[in-house]
């Protein structure tokens, strides 16, 4: 049963992921680019790697929380990266939200290093992640993802192996559209009701009483009615995550007009400077011509 687990990217949803890992009784080794994240979790008592290669060399387990698909990539390969110093027999999981292909290639490479990869894109945002109820969607081998199971359960309640290496990063795709769909509907009914006088409360109080109900309605309903988008995903990340939906789905030759629609208000809010907002600021694109 794997004990020691390395967890590398320490952002808004990495580091509540770490610290529940910690927390379930793991021994976690953490790295991250910049310092402070990783001083707070060792006044929590998880341990702090001196380099990559040291976290690799100590982890039976080694998880990536990355903003895209080059930043795994470079934890993983070159002459200080994971797959040169991790044991034959340890477990690569990536939790990213990267490219189903660049998922396949990275778990080939470890493949032949004699280490088992998956990938492991989470939904949930970030009180998911500091809940540990994220839904993880997993790709790769079936016994790794038994192996894996103890370290999910610490971070997530709804757990699915999806199938091969990159199938986890697919059905994240899937995520992402419906999440994104979905954002700018609410948005539009609470345009519409506020438009007509309507109290934003009252509208989602409807919605979330019939057919429209969703997690996104509840979760960021009322916070959209305020105009409130402290970020727990940021705009730029659906983007870049918007880029692989687009890419995925050429691959597929299957045209996604809603979502290709959502990707420009995105790149809209990202040219007027609101990339580092939430995801639900696609709110202010309501209205506008683009």
């Amino acid at each position: 049963m794997i004990k020691r687990v390395g967890f590398i990217g320490l952002g808004v949803m990495g580091k509540p992921m770490a610290r529940n890992l910690h927390r379930a009784g793991f021994t976690v080794t953490v790295w991250n680019r910049s310092r402070a994240a990783m001083d707070e979790l060792a006044g929590e008592g998880l341990r702090l790697a001196e380099s990559l290669a040291a976290l690799a060399r100590n982890s039976e387990a080694v998880i990536t929380m990355l903003p895209d698909g080059p930043d795994v990539a470079a934890v993983v390969h070159g002459p200080d990266g994971l797959l040169n110093h991790m044991a034959a027999g340890s477990l690569l999981i990536d939790m990213s939200t990267i490219a189903p292909e660049t998922a396949r290639q990275l778990a080939a490479a470890a493949h032949a290093r004699g280490i088992a990869m998956l990938d492991a894109p989470v939904s949930g945002g970030d009180k998911g992640a500091i809940a540990g109820t994220l839904s993880i969607m997993v790709g790769g081998d079936t016994e790794a993802f038994e192996r894996a199971l103890p370290l999910f359960h610490a971070m997530g309640k709804t757990i699915t192996h999806c199938g091969p290496s990159g199938a986890g990063q697919v059905v994240k795709a899937c995520n992402q559209i419906a999440v994104a769909v979905t954002i700018a509907g609410v948005a539009e009914a609470l345009a519409l009701g506020t438009a007509a006088g309507i109290d934003p409360a009252i509208v989602l109080r409807v919605l979330g009483g019939g057919l429209a109900q969703s997690r996104v309605l509840e979760l960021r309903g009322p916070t959209m009615a305020r105009h409130e988008f402290t970020p727990g995903f940021r705009v730029r990340l659906h983007q870049k995550d918007m880029g692989i939906i687009h890419a995925t789905a050429a691959a597929y030759q299957l045209h996604l007009p809603f979502s290709e629609l959502a990707s420009r208000h995105f790149q809209q809010l990202i040219e007027q400077g609101y990339g580092d907002l939430d995801h639900s600021a696609l709110a202010l694109t309501v209205g506008q011509h683009g």
